[in-house]
């Protein structure tokens, strides 16, 4: 090597001929382990690049005002001062039925008048049927409802009492991804021809207008003028950089949690270097006691074995990077499903720096605690190799901070890649829980073999189960590979198996399946008479009543939103949706008070305060209220006053109507309302029929097939499992090269072993590994020690003549090697 190299270098370099083979296997871990995390992370930053460009996309307007009621004549006023172009937009759920087929499905219906979306295209097959369906008042039908029916372009599909030709497939919409469609299957229609019968009391339906201005349109500045009165009404506002942030939001969790799932690998890899060098610092203790003897102090003799271990580290950062690099361009089509836009790809030089700097980190730190034994080589094991290294053991303060520096860079890498720190740091102490028990159950393990060692077994088995035990043994890398990968594929399976448990009502016997609501006072029984005729029964029935929070404990919203110590959220602007009855159902249980279920008399003539019951965490947790305290409610124009009675914990996994509020029976009978009805389908067929017999008569009912919604769920989980299936593949082939590198090392140190046991006699089926072919050698020239060609017996002597060969020769083997005499 050149003169300039320093000398620590060169020595580094000399040093490791003959193992670079072997540390290139826990080189190629590392590498997995630094490409997943370039991966995600440049994916992360291309899909944020291309979320801001793409930002008028993801809304298809400028601007966006909705409400959920039709727009009062002072908003029409405030509307056409605005200017720019405008298109207005109605959206709700309703059932679509295929007269082709016959089936039926709710649906999210787009009732569409103008030119929306504004920008980013309305992608159809055929490709003209976005321009033409308004014009030719046809649909705009979703693919998946297509195929789940057999539906094809050409036949009709009915909203209400209207029907429309299916003009086109819907492939893509603004702001809309195939995850999203799969789960609530879209249909564009013409607003001119909307049946406005569905928009029934209780109804759910947003009235939305969108804008495009000119480029020179100052949009904040109008949001700024129009913000108060938008307030006051009750309207409200989308505007570009809303929907970018919700979009960044959403995926960003889940490309973070993906990075989480890929950051196993990198500790898997991790664990693998320091296996890897503690086995390579063992085998080099003569070398390293040699440098002691010719003068090199021990630090300068340690700073030989880092440069070793950062050289390996910043080979595997690099080639990881350039792997991930690679790897970024495959993400965007694994996640295809999730993402409302086409992401680019571009190289991320932050992700790329990131992977250096935390290969070549990870890979130094989690070197040194073996890499630390090399201080307290002493030069006399030169000579006698049974004076063991000394470094204080856990008194030595440098294995302290090795281990606090480890803590830190794990904690803090995981911090980085998670949405937020406190599930950063979560994850990083589940993590460190995890290697500290398989770390304590493989020594349980070996302190088991030694103590209780089956002497009466086989010598084959005598000896394997020895080596889990004797010096330099790899039981604690391995179980601690194969743990980790276990517990990251058992965490991933439970996971999904949980999501999918909390949804699994379709088998449970005498649990309801089917849930209509929107239904009328004058269709209650028509429409139990229409489920029950296709064989479903009627397994309960609730009134619903619309109501919104207008004071709590005698203070408006108005003053509560002025006081500066309290937090007016969701919860206290939200729409309540109430029922009234005067038994609990199963999914509720009292925790604190007492049910009132009927009241006496008149309250709201009275003006008496009526007693209600309340979800626990809704009180609690976020209107901070309890027993006896009042609230107002606005009960469609008129206040009821009301006091928390007792306090109901509810399980909402349970199917069923369950609710925040709770009535008593006497009071809310006369407000408008609607009713929900919940009904069992023994089978599709049943459950097909019943849903085809309610919205033929009434269609402005809509239903809820929950054995579709359980398919539905189970499709939707199955491709995010994919995704995270497919990172963790990188975990476990990382996993892989680890456990066949420590099986590497294995055979290697247990080369001279097999090779005693061959001179004692052994055959090659009882050995485990297969040693290295020792060379052939002269022996000294007083003899030799011969072993005949296919003796089992002991080995031979015979003499020989001065200065011929010797050696020893196994049983079953004709290859020779020195063997020194006396």
């Amino acid at each position: 090597m050149s003169e300039n190299v320093p000398w620590t270098l060169k020595m580094a370099w000399r040093d490791s001929r003959g193992s670079r083979t072997r540390l290139a296997l826990y080189l190629s871990a590392m590498v997995l382990g630094v490409a997943a995390l370039v991966a995600i992370r440049g994916f992360g930053e291309n899909l944020t690049q291309t979320v801001d460009r793409e930002s008028k996309t993801l809304l298809g307007a400028d601007l966006k005002i909705e409400s959920d009621s039709p727009f009062r004549d002072s908003t029409e006023a405030l509307l056409d001062s605005i200017g720019g172009t405008q298109s207005r937009r109605v959206s709700f759920a309703s059932m679509a039925y295929f007269p082709a087929t016959g089936g039926t499905r709710l649906s999210a219906v787009r009732a569409v008048e103008g030119g929306f979306p504004f920008y980013g295209p309305l992608e159809t097959r055929p490709d003209d049927a976005a321009a033409r369906y308004q014009d030719e008042g046809g649909a705009l039908v979703d693919g998946a409802l297509l195929r789940q029916f057999g539906v094809e372009v050409g036949d009709s599909v009915q909203i209400g009492d209207v029907h429309y030709p299916i003009l086109g497939e819907l492939k893509q919409a603004p702001g809309e991804s195939s995850f999203t469609s799969a789960a609530s299957p879209r249909i564009y229609l013409p607003r001119a021809r909307l049946d406005t019968s569905l928009f029934g009391r209780g109804s759910r339906v947003e009235y939305e207008v969108m804008f495009a201005f000119a480029e020179a349109r100052d949009v904040e500045a109008l949001i700024a003028e129009i913000d108060p009165y938008l307030d006051r009404h009750d309207l409200d506002l989308d505007t570009v950089e809303e929907a970018a942030s919700g979009w960044q939001d959403g995926l960003g969790d889940l490309y973070r949690f993906l990075g989480l799932a890929g950051f196993v690998a990198l500790l898997l890899g991790s664990l693998g270097v320091a296996s890897a060098v503690h086995v390579y610092v063992q085998r080099r203790l003569t070398s390293i006691a040699v440098l002691r003897c010719l003068g090199s102090t021990a630090g300068r003799t340690f700073r030989i074995y880092l440069a070793q271990a950062g050289v390996l580290g910043l080979i595997g950062a690099g080639l990881g990077s350039l792997l991930g690099v690679a790897l970024q361009a495959f993400v965007p089509r694994l996640l295809a499903d999730f993402l409302p836009v086409e992401v680019s790809f571009a190289v991320s030089w932050t992700a790329v720096g990131l992977g250096l700097v935390v290969g070549l980190g990870v890979t130094l730190l989690f070197a040194l605690w073996p890499l630390l034994e090399v201080r307290g080589v002493s030069p006399l094991q030169a000579l006698r190799t049974e004076v063991a290294p000394s470094t204080g053991g856990w008194r030595d303060p440098a294995r302290w901070a090795v281990a606090a520096a480890v803590a830190a860079t794990v904690s803090g890498i995981a911090v980085l890649q998670a949405p937020t720190w406190e599930i950063g740091l979560g994850y990083a102490a589940g993590v460190g829980t995890v290697f500290g028990v398989l770390a304590l159950v493989a020594r349980g393990i070996m302190a088991g073999v030694r103590r209780f060692f089956p002497t009466s077994w086989s010598y084959p088995w005598r000896q394997g189960l020895a080596n889990l035990y004797r010096p330099h043994n790899q039981t604690t890398v391995l179980l601690l590979t194969l743990g980790l990968g276990v517990f990251l594929i058992t965490t991933l399976v439970l996971v999904e198996r949980t999501l999918l448990e909390q949804i699994q009502v379709a088998g449970g016997e005498n649990r309801p399946n089917l849930v209509l609501f929107d239904i009328q006072n004058d269709q209650v029984d028509g429409v139990r008479d229409a489920v029950e005729a296709a064989g479903a029964p009627v397994l309960a029935s609730e009134p619903i009543v619309t109501t919104r929070l207008q004071a709590l404990q005698g203070r408006s919203l108005e003053t509560l939103r002025q006081d500066s110590t309290v937090n007016v959220d969701w919860a206290y602007e939200r729409e309540y949706r109430v029922t009234y009855r005067d038994r609990l159902t199963k999914s509720e249980t009292v925790v604190a008070g007492e049910f009132v279920g009927a009241v006496e008399g008149n309250p709201l003539q009275s003006g008496e305060a009526v007693p209600v019951s309340m979800e626990q965490s809704m009180a609690r947790e976020e209107l901070n209220v309890g027993l006896g305290d009042t609230l107002t409610f606005d009960v469609q124009g008129r206040p009821v006053t009301t006091y928390i009675s007792s306090l109901r914990d509810v399980d909402w996994q349970r199917v069923g109507t369950n609710y925040f509020v709770v009535f008593p029976e006497g009071v809310l009978g006369s407000a408008p309302q609607t009713h929900v009805l919940l009904g069992r389908t023994p089978n599709d067929d049943v459950a097909a029929a019943a849903q085809r017999n309610v919205v033929q008569e009434y269609p402005n009912v809509s239903a809820i097939d929950l054995s579709l919604i359980l398919s539905t769920f189970q499709d939707l989980f199955g491709r995010l499992a994919y995704v995270i299936r497919f990172m963790a593949l990188f975990s476990v082939f990382t996993g892989l090269i680890v456990l066949a590198g420590a099986v590497v090392v294995s055979r290697y140190q247990r080369a001279e072993e097999s090779v005693l046991l061959k001179t004692l006699g052994a055959n090659r089926p009882l050995e485990q590994p297969r040693p290295v072919r020792p060379p052939a050698a002269r022996c000294a020239p007083d003899g030799d020690v011969v072993a005949p060609r296919g003796s089992e017996g002991p080995i031979q002597q015979s003499p020989a003549p001065v200065g011929s060969s010797c050696g020893v020769r196994r049983a079953s083997s004709p290859r020779l090697f020195k063997l020194p005499l006396p």
